[in-house]
C-alpha cells in the first residue's frame, strides 16, 4: 500500500510544498502513470506532479494502481486556498459535494451526490499544522483552521487537502510551503539514542510513546572517548579522541536511511556523561544539524 501526494505545477501553493517534500532526503525518480504526470518515491509515499487544475484530475488513486500494481491506502492534495477575507491562511479538509443533485454540473470538481472517504489524518495533521505554525512564527499572521468538506477531485480512498491561502501574495510563501511539508514528515519522529547503559533505561520512556520510531541506541561503550589534557572555553571537543564521532556519524547516517523522510532526533543520556563528554557530543549534533529532543519534543 502506499500513499499519494498530488501537486500541481499551475498552482504556485501545490508546487510550492512540493519542492520542500522532494527537497528533504530519500526521493527518487518513480513510475509514469501517462507521459504528463512525473511522480517520485520515497519509501511508501509517491508524489506526482501534474499540470492540470487540481479538481480535475479524477481517480487517481485507481489509475496508479492500474499503472504500476501498487493499492492506495490515501492521498492528499496540496492546494491553494481562497477565501472573501483574503485572509492569511493554512487550511484542511476532506472533500465531497454530497449535496448535489444528480444531473447537477459541480463547480469545483467531484460528481453529484458523492463524497470522498475522509483522510484519518484531518485531525492529528491539523493540530501539527497549528503547533508547526506556531513554531515557525507563521501565527498570528496566518490562521491555521479546519474546512467543511467541498469540491473535487473524484478519488475512491481517504483522501484530504491541504491548503495554503488566500491569495496570490501568500499562495507563493517559501514559509508556509515549508510548514505544509514539515507536516507531512514531523510525525515520523525517530529516536537516535545516544549514552547510558546497555538496557537504554533513561531512552525507554520515549521509546514507549505513540508514535516514535526507534533509530540506532549507542550506550556509552559505544561512544569512546578520551579527555584532551587541556581544553579551553568554547574549544571542548577540539582533541577528544576516540571513535566516538565515528560511532554516531555511521548510526544517524543508518538511521536516516532506514527513515526516509523521518525526523531525527537525538535524545542524550545526560547523568551517564561528563560534561565535556556532552558539551563534545551537542557541538558534533549541532554540526550535523540534528536537534537534541527532550522527552516532550516526542509527543
Amino acid at each position: 500500500m502506499v500513499i499519494l501526494v498530488v501537486a500541481t505545477t499551475a498552482d504556485p501553493a501545490s508546487i510550492g510544498p512540493a519542492s520542500a517534500f522532494l527537497a528533504m532526503p530519500g526521493w527518487t525518480p518513480g513510475p509514469f502513470i501517462d507521459e504528463k504526470i512525473a511522480s517520485y518515491a520515497n519509501g511508501e509515499t509517491r508524489l506526482l506532479k501534474h499540470e492540470r487544475s487540481i479538481v480535475a484530475e479524477d481517480d487517481l488513486d485507481r489509475r496508479w494502481q492500474e499503472a504500476t500494481g501498487e493499492p492506495v491506502s490515501e492521498v492528499i492534495f496540496l492546494s491553494r486556498h481562497t477565501a472573501v477575507s483574503n485572509r492569511p491562511a493554512l487550511t484542511v479538509h476532506p472533500i465531497g459535494v454530497p449535496h448535489l443533485s444528480i444531473g447537477d454540473t459541480p463547480p469545483q470538481g467531484g460528481r453529484p451526490a458523492w463524497a470522498a472517504p475522509p483522510n484519518p489524518r484531518v485531525g492529528p495533521w491539523f493540530r501539527l499544522l497549528r503547533k508547526i505554525a506556531i513554531d515557525q512564527g507563521l501565527v498570528p499572521e496566518f490562521e491555521v483552521t479546519l474546512e467543511a468538506t467541498h469540491h473535487g477531485p473524484v478519488v475512491s480512498t481517504p483522501t484530504m487537502f491541504l491548503e495554503i491561502g488566500s491569495t496570490e501574495e501568500y499562495w507563493g510563501r517559501q514559509d508556509a510551503a515549508q510548514a505544509i511539508a514539515l507536516v507531512g514528515n514531523s510525525y515520523n519522529k525517530v529516536l537516535l539514542a545516544i549514552g547510558g547503559g546497555h538496557y537504554v533505561p533513561r531512552h525507554m520512556d520515549i521509546i514507549q510513546k505513540e508514535g516514535v520510531w526507534v533509530g540506532h541506541l549507542l550506550s556509552g561503550y559505544s561512544l569512546p572517548m578520551e579527555e584532551p589534557a587541556q581544553r579551553k572555553a568554547g574549544d571542548q571537543d577540539k582533541g577528544i579522541g576516540g571513535t566516538w564521532r565515528q560511532s554516531i556519524k555511521v548510526s544517524l547516517e543508518a538511521t536516516k536511511s532506514a527513515f526516509p523522510g523521518g525526523v531525527i532526533l537525538a535524545h542524550l543520556d545526560q547523568k551517564s556523561m561528563k560534561g565535556w563528554q556532552k558539551n563534545a557530543i551537542l557541538s558534533f549534533l549541532a554540526e550535523e544539524n540534528i536537534k537534541v529532543g527532550k522527552p516532550d519534543d516526542f509527543t
